[in-house]
């Protein structure tokens, strides 16, 4: 039997409960943290699918699927920064960016937005994004200056 899931009232993680037993155990970002003992798992090293290999994609369809990705990542907080990013820049970014951007939404959706509004104490940044130029645009993207309240982008904004 699978155990219920139930949201908690943090916007951090799921509470897991096993009904044969009663014990829980929360997935907060990466990782899973146990009432029956203080040990955590890395849960994304254990179940992490590869991304698929995308070759020879026209840049139009990938543009496209990008958009796509961008506002259905299933966290209302990612899908908002994400769309309203994409929205700006992704029509003008080069091949090379459009690759990078491609790798960043690959990554788990709690650990973008963390990195995205520098909550690395939350979910540390790893190198690979260190000297990201995309993730500080994004970073600074997320800052809001303009003090705009987001919302989903009309499409024809990609364009």
């Amino acid at each position: 039997m699978f155990p219920a899931l139930t949201k908690t009232l943090s916007l951090q993680g799921y509470r897991i409960i096993n009904p044969q037993t009663g014990s829980a155990a929360w997935l907060c970002s990466r990782r899973w943290y146990s009432s029956d003992k203080d040990d955590h798992d890395d849960v994304v090293t254990r179940i992490k699918i590869a991304p698929i290999k995308r070759t020879n994609e026209p840049v139009d369809k990938k543009r496209a699927r990008l958009i796509y990705q961008s506002r259905k990542r299933g966290i209302l907080e990612t899908d908002l920064l994400l769309s309203g990013f994409a929205a700006k820049y992704l029509k003008q970014m080069n091949e090379e960016e459009l690759e990078e951007y491609d790798s960043l939404l690959n990554e788990l959706d709690w650990d973008i937005y963390y990195w995205a509004t520098k909550n690395f104490k939350t979910s540390p940044l790893p190198d690979k994004w260190a000297n990201s130029k995309l993730l500080k645009q994004l970073q600074e993207f997320s800052e809001n200056k303009e003090k705009e309240i987001l919302s989903m982008p009309d499409l024809s904004k990609y364009q």
